[in-house]
């Protein structure tokens, strides 16, 4: 920085002509500029000032001097409007400069191949984040700073995309490796962070400005700011989404063990717009905002090498910031929640999409209610809610949950940020006394529509399902003791406070039929949740979930629902509710009693709903169950059967459209299910070690990520992208797609799946036997090996794996074609062998050291001689490589002059990558 400084004074005179330079020609959007270059001689354009003065300059040394320029103007001036204003017409000049670069030999050269000047590039956006720092929060709306300084900061982020990449993936591993990285990480969030305070300020002085109803000038002002607001912030959310900025950022003790991230959440969840409820375009931004920053928490939450809750639990003041923005996460829940969407479904002005907003809170609430931190803070402050949502009237419970359509679903969109207008819509308003003379900025949302309806509505009662399991579950010498049936006990109390505040909107059943309506309520969803096994859901929140019903039905006293003779206990600390008539056993505990109990409870309802069509009594009373686990037998009332028997009957209709029972006869489904119940016995809890520190491992409840259809659809992109591990964005994509078909995949858990996968095809090819099928983490338990794709390997991203027979890949492929012919059959390099090659066949290469597959191709030649060597003598072959996975500079094995020392010579020398290899290392892929 001091040598960019001393080089701007000794040439002040060229100093003075950038200046002039930068202040006439930044409004020249790259197609202008491209035009009067393409007329130009000797890369000098001839332009006409607005005083009417002919300049010319030289845009080659533009280019080379104007970063440099601009650090020294940074460094040297003062921290005033004119500095940011001219900062802002550099930026916006550099950036057209980089746009035109790979038309313009000349300009590719300086601006993305000189590596100085690459490097000035990337100190400038630094430098300039690093003294927009130091800017007060505090500065008043009317003036033009916090207009200017909020474009900057995003003009700022979004240049690295035009001088380094506009891949993400390229971009992060640059700023990772950058010496200055951490700085780079802590001046961009806290500049975020400086921009939210801003809008906010803006957001919260409405009050005294023009009336925001009939102020156009005002909503263009708002609007804008939070576009400059969303596009700062997803540059940090696609950065967190590429693994590596995530792991770096995730061991940056300012913004994870002290916070810094934390406060920036907390600041965007805590906007709001009162003034602007009837704007769509500003409330869509504001629900966007948020769904985007709860989106950079959920990365960081997932990532595996290090635990985020686990960073921030370190310090006291950091774990107390955690659980206030879970509180607002909760809050948003609840908000979103209790709107009724058939009555959202009539508005005309959800015209812009507004971010999955809720679905990323419900994943968070998962999240924090899976972790033992926050688990009886959840527990406290979403239990009410909770109670709540299960007291709503049978129709809008199941339409709510138990439906695979609603009448209005989350939107997602990416902001197309386009530098040039943003940067000039600012400079424009600046300059002008009336901003009703300002032409209004359009901004441009790109759909990400990857998600159907039906996966929507699914994943959002998964994630409701697994709230309550996580919550109800109680794992000894981990959970401390006052935790034992604390979600149960606030259960229960909950259920008689008036539910109607919570959820305004919403039909209630009140009186002696509350009690009735609630277990209704509980066992639809408890139906409609086995529907969603395995794609959304797995049997062990499943079990935990019947575990919870099945104890809560037998403790509610219908008594107690005595129409204006509920009330709320006064305390959390007092006396059990009447509700609890004797203290329930530990049914939470996740060991082998509580497997057992679960299945005599599955037996039980199964019992239940199999005498619905042998009694049909028309007699009215209420369930009266005794302990469950010693009289299981008991006979049911006929007035719960008759109940039973419209959920039953419910259960085709409400449920989802993906069940794999749905078009049977009852009967037939409970006669099916008893018969399971008989044979499957009790089924051990398998925990799957995913993570590195024992504490984390116990700390968590581990779940298979993977069903089949997801494992199905990797394993045949696998055919076409063998080395997909090495290709982040790829990586990245895949995880996208799979989510779509079943629970959430993490990018990170996705590459552990494809690197333990990789290593298991890589022993096998080693020992040249064929590829064993792993075992089932529960398939012992449940007596039997697991049914699915023969080639699948782990279930989930860090599944344990393991063999569990002496049958290969291929025969066990043949095996289940034969026994279930829609079983897909495809190819995969664990049905790759050393076999002698002939010309033409389609073959596998791997290198010498540690079998890492190198890429595929077409044998060429197999005898005979090459470049002077004899095929047969020297047992090698020549391949026609023609998917190389391997760097194209990997040195040969045996270069020559005719096909020269790498795989790029070979191409430029031959016209084809024709190399010779090791026999030993090349295996023929079946067709």
């Amino acid at each position: 920085m001091r040598q960019g400084k001393e080089e701007a004074i000794c040439s002040v005179e060229q100093a003075i002509d950038l200046i002039s330079m930068v202040k006439e020609i930044h409004g020249l959007s790259s197609q202008e500029l491209n035009k009067l270059l393409r007329d130009s001689e000797n890369f000098t354009i001839h332009f006409v000032t607005e005083k009417g003065l002919e300049v010319k300059i030289d845009v080659e040394k533009l280019a080379g001097f104007l970063p440099l320029h601009l650090i020294a103007v940074l460094v040297s001036s003062d921290r005033d409007e004119g500095l940011l204003r001219y900062l802002l017409c550099g930026i916006r000049l550099l950036h057209s400069l980089c746009e035109l670069a790979p038309r313009h030999t000349k300009l590719e050269q300086i601006l993305l191949d000189d590596v100085k000047v690459s490097e000035q590039l990337i100190d400038l956006v630094f430098y300039v984040l690093f003294v927009l720092n130091d800017y007060r929060q505090d500065i008043h709306v009317s003036s033009p700073v916090p207009l200017l300084l909020s474009a900057l900061v995003a003009c700022s982020l979004y240049l690295l995309t035009g001088c380094v990449s506009s891949q993400w993936q390229d971009l992060a591993l640059v700023i990772v490796a950058h010496p200055r990285v951490d700085m780079f990480m802590d001046v961009a969030c806290r500049a975020v962070h400086l921009v939210v305070r801003f809008l906010q300020n803006k957001l919260s002085a409405q009050h005294s400005d023009i009336c925001a109803k009939s102020s156009p000038t005002s909503e263009s002002m708002v609007n804008y700011l939070f576009q400059q607001c969303e596009a700062s912030l997803q540059f940090l959310q696609l950065l967190c989404q590429q693994k590596p900025f995530r792991e770096r950022l995730l061991r940056n003790k300012e913004l994870c063990g002290k916070g810094g991230i934390l406060f920036l959440a907390q600041s965007i969840l805590k906007l709001h717009s009162p003034y602007f409820v009837e704007s769509s375009t500003v409330m869509a931004s504001l629900s966007r905002l948020k769904a985007k920053v709860l989106s950079i928490l959920l990365h960081l939450c997932e990532a595996e090498s290090i635990s985020y809750l686990d960073e921030v639990a370190n310090s006291p003041g950091s774990l107390d910031l955690a659980k206030a923005v879970a509180i607002e996460v909760l809050e948003l829940l609840k908000k979103g929640l209790s709107k009724d969407p058939k009555h959202l479904s009539a508005s005309s002005d959800r015209t812009y999409p507004m971010g999955l907003l809720q679905l990323n809170a419900m994943r968070l609430a998962d999240i924090f209610s899976d972790d033992s931190n926050f688990r009886s803070y959840i527990t406290v402050y979403f239990t009410e809610f909770l109670s709540a949502i299960f007291s709503l009237s049978h129709g809008d419970f199941l339409s709510m949950w138990c439906s695979a359509d609603l009448p209005v679903r989350e939107e997602d969109a990416t902001l197309y940020y386009e530098l040039f207008p943003a940067a000039g819509w600012a400079l424009e308003s600046v300059s002008s006394s009336d901003l009703s003379n300002t032409t209004n900025l359009e901004f441009t949302l790109i759909p990400n529509n990857n998600m159907s309806q039906a996966s929507y509505v699914h994943q959002r009662t998964s994630l409701f399902v697994k709230v309550i399991a996580n919550l109800h579950c109680f794992v000894p010498n981990i959970c401390e003791e006052q935790e034992r049936n604390l979600f149960l006990h606030k259960f229960l109390r909950c259920l008689r406070t008036e539910p109607s505040k919570l959820l305004p909107g919403f039909a209630f059943i009140s009186g002696p039929q509350k009690a009735a309506a609630i277990k209704r309520n509980m066992r639809s969803l408890l139906s409609h949740a086995e529907s969603l096994i395995p794609t959304f859901l797995n049997e062990d929140d499943l079990q935990l979930l019947r575990v919870f019903f099945d104890q809560l039905q037998s403790l509610i006293n219908p008594a107690e629902f005595e129409e204006n003779q509920v009330q709320e206990d006064r305390s959390l600390g007092g006396c059990l509710s009447p509700l609890l008539r004797r203290e329930p056993p530990n049914l939470n505990n996740r060991n082998g009693n509580l497997k057992e109990e679960m299945s005599e409870n599955s037996a039980f309802q199964e019992e239940e709903l199999f005498n619905v069509r042998s009694n049909h009594m028309d007699q009215a009373d209420d369930i009266t169950r005794q302990d469950m686990m010693d009289d299981k037998d008991k006979s049911v009332a006929p007035s719960d059967l008759k109940e039973i028997d419209r959920d039953v009957q419910n259960v085709e209709t409400s449920g989802s459209d993906t069940s794999s029972t749905k078009g049977k006869n009852v009967i037939d489904k409970l006669v099916e299910r008893l018969r399971e119940n008989t044979h499957a016995g009790v089924r051990e809890d398998e925990k799957v070690e995913t993570v590195k520190t024992e504490e984390k491992q116990r700390r968590k409840r581990k779940r298979t990520i993977m069903n089949d259809e997801q494992v199905t659809i990797i394993e045949r992109a696998l055919l076409d992208e063998p080395e997909m591990q090495r290709n982040t964005a790829s990586i990245q994509s895949w995880a996208d797609k799979l989510s779509h078909d079943g629970s959430e995949v993490t990018c990170s858990q996705l590459r552990n799946w494809l690197n333990n996968r990789k290593a298991r095809l890589a022993r096998a090819i080693k020992d040249a036997r064929p590829l064993l099928e792993p075992d089932n983490a529960f398939a012992g338990k449940q007596g039997g090996p697991q049914q699915g794709h023969a080639l699948r390997a782990p279930d989930s991203p860090g599944q344990e794996t393991a063999p569990s027979n002496t049958r290969g890949t291929r025969s066990m492929s043949r095996m289940n074609s034969c026994e279930n012919p829609e079983a897909p059959e495809f190819v995969d390099f664990g049905a790759a062998e050393f076999v002698q090659c002939k010309p033409g066949q389609s073959v596998v290469l791997v290198n010498g050291r540690d079998e890492e597959i190198v890429g595929k191709g077409k044998v060429h030649q197999v005898q005979g001689k090459w470049c002077g060597k004899r095929l047969e003598e020297s047992g090698t072959c020549v391949v026609d490589v023609v998917d190389l996975k391997a760097d194209r500079l990997v040195k040969l094995p045996y270069p020559s002059e005719a096909t020269g020392d790498s795989f790029e010579e070979a191409e430029k020398k031959i016209g084809v990558m024709r190399v010779m290899w090791d026999s030993n290392k090349i295996f023929l892929l079946r067709p």
